[in-house]
């Protein structure tokens, strides 16, 4: 028997339900990188037989990690151990090169890049004159094909004259044009997805989401960067190491 597959088994000598302990043993290996993210898992009758329990313990084990978020089903496809970012909040990194220090493959879905009018809140947060245009960047945010996020930026045209140039990490552009962001404060807060999120990120409608709203910050500390990030909570870990 493969080890990963006898790592799984759980002891009948033990009085926690078995379905509890392949859960967490399976948890267990998935944080641990023993099966790797967008992996398939084997069915349930596969995995039953594997480790010999019944498939009802096996398939209560798989709904409880799909409930956790460490497990995806794809109707017609199987199982799928979900991505996952360990995203540690002192910091600043892109997305796309976060994805790649962490062995995923990232791309994005464009949905809008264009010139408008600033809206208030960009023109506040970004400190603008009344009547200003920004570079506005909508997009999917990918991670090996999963959708992890609906990312909406806005930067003042100065900084972002053509939207159109941008093709893969905003970051990467604004290094290129030497105004890279190097400092930027971020705000957290759970919300409940609309309808046209929803649909974007292939979620129920009113589904809890995380919100991160980041205000970047050139090297001569004006702000330059107004980003929404509409997050799917089962696939993000946040880190913060607190020192005395």
């Amino acid at each position: 028997m493969e080890t990963r597959w006898s790592a799984l088994m759980p002891d009948a000598r033990n009085v926690t339900p078995l379905y509890l302990q392949l859960a967490r043993n399976l948890a267990t290996a998935i944080h641990c990188g023993v099966w790797s993210a967008g992996e398939a898992l084997p069915s349930e009758r596969t995995l039953s037989d594997a480790i010999g329990v019944s498939r009802i313990t096996a398939r209560k084990a798989i709904e409880l990690l799909v409930e956790q978020g460490l497990i995806r089903r794809a109707r017609g496809a199987g199982s799928f151990i979900t991505p996952r970012v360990e995203d540690p909040l002192s910091r600043l990194t892109g997305f796309t090169k976060k994805m790649e220090q962490r062995g995923f493959t990232p791309d994005s879905v464009w949905l809008e890049r264009e010139v408008r009018a600033a809206h208030r809140e960009e023109i506040v947060q970004l400190g603008l004159s009344p009547g200003a245009s920004v570079a506005s960047l909508r997009r999917l945010r990918r991670a090996d094909g999963i959708v992890m996020a609906v990312e909406h930026s806005a930067l003042p045209v100065s900084i972002v004259p053509d939207p159109g140039a941008i093709d893969g990490s905003l970051y990467a552009y604004l290094e290129g044009r030497g105004v890279p962001v190097v400092r930027a404060l971020q705000h957290f807060r759970a919300v409940n997805a609309t309808g046209e999120i929803a649909r974007l990120m292939d979620v129920e409608p009113r589904a809890a989401l995380l919100v991160i709203t980041r205000v970047g910050f050139s090297r001569d500390q004006h702000a330059i960067e107004l980003t929404d990030t509409y997050c799917r909570d089962g696939f993000y870990d946040f880190v913060a190491e607190l020192r005395q």
